[in-house]
């Protein structure tokens, strides 16, 4: 009886004399051979496997470690969809504010250097596009960090000749969220003595009406899109498109491949502002594919560099650590445990993004050089290490090592 418990306890003692790396090889084969039979929809086996994991895996432990308990939870959670009723159960009482969610991105933002240099870049690029404007609008699809906003107005302040007149619109679906933004930027911009007004609109980026943006005539306008519209690329009904092709040169583009997504009609009516300038940051890395092994692959190879990148900068225990972790782990499930209109982190390449945009009438616009230049002191002054950029056909990566991890790019309406 002593032994039956024994082995119940332990029913894996092998696994426990494994060294770091041969555990890290072991955890990879055992999710990929997980994720086979999830597909196939041998749960058993799936169950069994994930056993395994349990033994090995910890949000505690080293790099494999923590990136293997996340994907595991994913899995488990694809699994688990498969009989919907527990699936509802296990997470009825379960309340997201979205709180959570702004507080672990704005850990990541303060620990790690990647968005700061989209920023950078992104900012010096408005400011060269917007030379000589007397009035700019710069509409901020994701109001949550005003830093960037900051940054740009000291920027403005110092221009000769004087500041523009300056409005940004941000749009956030938290009232709250916009309030601080709001309250932010105007004692930045009295400080300064800069004309300013701060436009907030609530809503989600998907239920947008482009007429809240209220553009007028003499406004030179910027848009800022950072790491949004992979959130867009869910597939829609192509016979429900109501908006006109963007022009009769992408008629049969429009007609047959811009409808698709929830992207394409939002881009057409960005087109249709004709923006002096639009920056584009998103993910470096392609997790819209309808096959899970391929998605599950990519993830694995993309998330194991951010994984990296913690293990690198923040303590085991750090609090912050921990946060940022958790917002990767809830991407992953997203990537992995869901489908259809449910899987909203929907990842693509910059190569992608260029065609995408290209065939929606945007034109390229090469990144500003001093933009870069900032970027890179930037890097040299913090304590990330192995974080880098690479210019890219007038784009940018950003690097963890010699893994791209983000893409920042910049376009105008060409007409």
């Amino acid at each position: 009886m002593a032994a039956s418990c024994q082995l119940r306890t332990t029913p894996y003692p092998w696994l426990k004399e494994l060294k770091s790396e041969e555990r890290g090889l072991r955890l990879i084969h055992l999710l990929l051979t997980c994720a086979t039979y999830v597909t196939s929809g041998n749960f058993d086996h799936a169950n069994l496997v994930l056993d395994q994991i349990s033994h090995l895996a910890s949000p505690e432990g080293d790099t494999m470690q923590r990136i293997a308990s996340y994907f595991a939870e994913a899995l488990a959670n694809r699994i688990l969809k498969s009989w919907p009723g527990l699936y509802k159960a296990l997470h009825s009482t379960k309340i997201s504010t979205g709180n959570d969610d702004i507080l672990f991105r704005k850990s990541f933002f303060d620990c790690f250097p990647f968005l700061k240099i989209a920023f950078v870049i992104a900012n010096q690029t408005i400011i060269e596009a917007m030379e000589g404007e007397k009035m700019i609008h710069v509409v901020d699809l994701n109001a949550v960090e005003p830093t960037q906003w900051r940054a740009l107005l000291h920027e403005f302040a110092g221009r000769p000749g004087g500041p523009p007149h300056l409005r940004i619109t941000g749009i956030h679906h938290q009232k709250k969220v916009l309030h601080h933004m709001a309250s932010t930027l105007t004692e930045e911009a009295e400080k300064l003595d800069i004309p300013f007004q701060f436009n907030p609109i609530v809503t989600k980026l998907d239920d947008l009406d482009i007429d809240r943006l209220k553009i007028k005539t003499g406004e030179a306008l910027a848009i800022s899109s950072i790491l949004q519209f992979h959130l867009m690329l869910t597939k829609i009904d192509k016979t429900a498109r109501k908006s006109p092709p963007i022009s009769k040169t992408e008629d049969s583009f429009t007609s047959c491949t811009v409808s698709s997504t929830k992207l394409d009609r939002f881009l057409n009516r960005l087109w249709g502002l004709s923006p002096k300038i639009m920056v584009v940051a998103e993910q470096e890395s392609d997790h819209n594919q309808s096959d899970l092994m391929e998605r599950l692959s990519e993830s694995l190879y993309f998330y194991a560099a951010l994984f990296d990148c913690s293990e690198s900068t923040l303590p085991r225990t750090s609090p912050e650590r921990l946060k940022i972790e958790k917002m990767f782990g809830e991407e992953i499930k997203n990537i992995i445990a869901c489908d259809g209109e449910e899987r909203i982190e929907r990842h693509e390449k910059l190569d992608k993004w260029i065609q995408r945009l290209t065939l929606m009438g945007f034109g390229p616009v090469t990144l500003s050089y001093y933009g870069l230049l900032l970027a890179q002191r930037l890097i040299h002054g913090s304590s990330c290490n192995g974080c880098r950029i690479k210019e890219r056909n007038g784009c940018v990566v950003i690097c963890w090592q010699d893994r791209p991890i983000f893409s920042v790019s910049a376009w105008n309406s060409r007409r």
